[in-house]
């Protein structure tokens, strides 16, 4: 009897943790059964793995217009630009639902980077003071990390990074901060301890004035670009282990723009699209990987030059390639396969988004789960 009731449930656990979390969501209230099972740890740690390793239950999360035949009149100080963070399809790229800030907040906010069902929000504009959410939007349940009793001075210039760190089993946020006199403070949230812990060690190298651009997250260690003077380097701090690591970055680099830092097959890569080539209205792509510690350059891949550049990668290593439309300020979503060099219309409008001399498109991968269903 024990036997088939333990088969009863293997076979029911199989056919659950193939649904995606909404559905399960649902079936929390069948029975005291199914909640119990789908709420346990190991259940939301199945149902994440699984979609983890089959790329299940995966998502766009794009930032672009709600309605695109509304004009935004740019002189008329009370005409807010209309914006909207929705979950597309990664197989049909159609629209699959939109996300609702989790305080119901009217205010623009932007995502500071997705791990394993979770993502980051906070102001469009980081201050040192600015509130955090670490968000689940499939389960509807989010966290908001305590403010920082470690900060006794204001910054001007806050980068944050979000994401999981497998060798502590741990969320982390990763939050740095700066003045134009080169001060420097460096904070980790958490979210098992849901506390911040301030980075007393800063190396010499990072106690100057230096200017932050695009980062990312990958295996508990935060990646920034920066420049200091007229040269680029690759910063990583490792959330775990508390270490700093410095990258010169490779010659060709010489600006900021059309340069992009993510991970490509599980390794830090740099994309870099500046030069045209001798192939009329072509351009060219520089690829890099970080390989045991050093840059590895990829053969470079040539685009059409309306292509602006490449703004991310997908779970699926392809990268996420913009084609602006200045007249409408949307810019459209392409997917490009780098080793056959195809190139895929997805249809997707991402917004275009001004922070002073810079332009901002957003476009990244989300994967479903049920972490912090239980809050927990």
């Amino acid at each position: 009897m024990s036997f088939t009731l333990c088969k009863e449930e293997m076979i029911l656990i199989d056919i659950l943790v193939r649904l995606p979390a909404k559905s399960l969501v649902r079936f929390l209230c069948t029975c005291k059964l199914w909640s119990d099972l789908i709420g346990s740890s190991s259940f939301v740690s199945g149902h994440l793995n699984r979609n983890v390793t089959k790329h299940a239950n995966v998502y766009l999360l794009c930032l672009h217009h709600p309605n695109f035949e509304r004009q935004n009149d740019n002189d008329d100080p009370y005409d807010i630009e209309e914006l909207q963070w929705s979950r597309f399809s990664n197989e049909t790229f159609e629209q699959f639902s939109k996300l609702s800030h989790p305080l119901e907040s009217t205010e623009h906010y932007r995502i500071y980077g997705s791990s394993n069902g979770l993502v980051c929000i906070s102001d469009e504009i980081l201050n040192f003071d600015s509130l955090i959410h670490i968000w689940n939007p499939s389960v509807r349940k989010f966290r908001t990390p305590p403010m920082s009793t470690n900060i006794n001075m204001k910054y001007t210039h806050v980068a944050l990074q979000f994401g999981f760190h497998p060798g502590v089993n741990d969320y982390k946020a990763v939050r740095m901060m700066r003045t134009n006199k080169g001060a420097l403070a460096v904070e980790v949230y958490s979210l098992r301890k849901d506390s911040w812990k301030m980075i007393e060690a800063i190396p010499p190298w990072l106690k100057c004035t230096w200017q932050h651009y695009k980062g990312t997250f990958f295996n508990g260690v935060a990646y920034h670009i920066i420049q200091k003077g007229p040269m680029f380097s690759i910063m990583s701090f490792n959330s775990g282990s508390e270490e700093f690591e410095e990258f010169i970055a490779p010659d060709a680099i010489c600006h900021p723009w059309d340069l992009c830092i993510d991970v490509y097959k599980e390794q830090i890569c740099l994309l870099f699209s500046f030069y045209r080539c001798e192939e009329e209205d072509m351009k060219k792509n520089d690829f890099w990987v970080l390989q045991e510690k050093r840059w590895k350059q990829l053969c470079p891949f040539i685009l059409p030059l309306d292509c602006a550049g490449t703004i991310g990668i997908s779970i699926e290593n392809e990268l996420l390639m913009e084609r602006r439309d200045f007249i409408r300020g949307v810019s459209d979503l392409h997917l490009c396969n780098y080793e056959s060099k195809q190139v895929l219309e997805t249809g997707i409008e991402l917004a275009v988004t001004k922070y002073g001399e810079f332009e901002f498109l957003f476009a990244i991968t989300y994967i479903e789960s049920l972490v912090l269903l239980n809050n927990a």
